[in-house]
Order: C-alpha cells, then structure tokens, then sequence
C-alpha cells in the first residue's frame, strides 16, 4: 500500500508507521526523511536490526541506534559507521549484546590484544575474530 502513496506520504511518520507494523515489507518505501529521523528508525531497527542500511549515515553513526540493531542482529553492525566499528568502548558493548559482532570490528581491534582479551572475557567465542597474530 505504501508504494502506490504519495511522497509526502511517505515522509510522515504518523501515517508510515501503522503501515509498517502490518507489513514490513513496505519499509523499503518509506521516505529517505523518516530513514533520518531517529524516531521512526529506532522502533524499526528495534524490530529488524538488519534495516540499519536503510538508515542515514547520520543514524549509523548513533550508538544508541547501532546497539539497538545489533541487539536486534548483530550482522546490523556492517552498517554502522567505520568509526564506531573502530571504537574500543563501542565494540564492546557490541560485542556483550551479540558476540558475532566482532566480525566487523576494525582489523586495528581484531589485532589489539588488550580489546581483544576484553572481548574473550566477555564471550569466549570473540577468539575466533582475532587476527592471525593473536590466535
């Protein structure tokens, strides 16, 4: 339905989110204004994490926005700004919502003893994202 609307349907948030609940195939219709408005995006990433990569850039940037996605799926993480995913304290907290989280941290994290020792602790499973070196 939210395909055939008009663009400033599409834009209003009121009239998108009902749509949305009913059917979240009809996210990908959604205007690229709500994809930048952090209230329309955190339920929906709350809900489907992967849906970060519809989100601005200045939304993959928010730490809020990214662990609610990862919490969600932790592959929502390729999304996320490469300066988040380069963040020691980021990570993890990342990585406590969802171990697999680690696949996208940056190579300087993976190669970090002293972050990656962090992350083993947290969840023993994080070794298998270290670099060659530290294996």
């Amino acid at each position: 339905a939210l395909e055939y609307a008009s663009e400033a349907l599409k834009a209003d948030r009121e009239f998108v989110m009902p749509i949305v609940r009913q059917d979240g195939w009809a996210l990908k219709h959604a205007s690229q204004e709500l994809w930048a408005d952090r209230e329309f995006v955190m339920p929906v990433v709350r809900r489907s994490g992967i849906e970060l990569q519809r989100a601005s850039q200045e939304l993959r940037a928010d730490r809020e926005v990214v662990l609610a996605a990862v919490q969600q799926d932790g592959d929502a993480l390729e999304f996320a700004s490469k300066e988040l995913r380069a963040d020691r304290e980021f990570m993890l907290a990342a990585v406590q919502q969802n171990s697999c989280a680690l696949v996208y941290a940056s190579e300087q994290l993976q190669a970090d003893r002293e972050f990656m020792m962090a992350a083993v602790q947290q969840r023993g499973l994080a070794l298998r994202y270290a670099s060659q070196e530290l294996r």
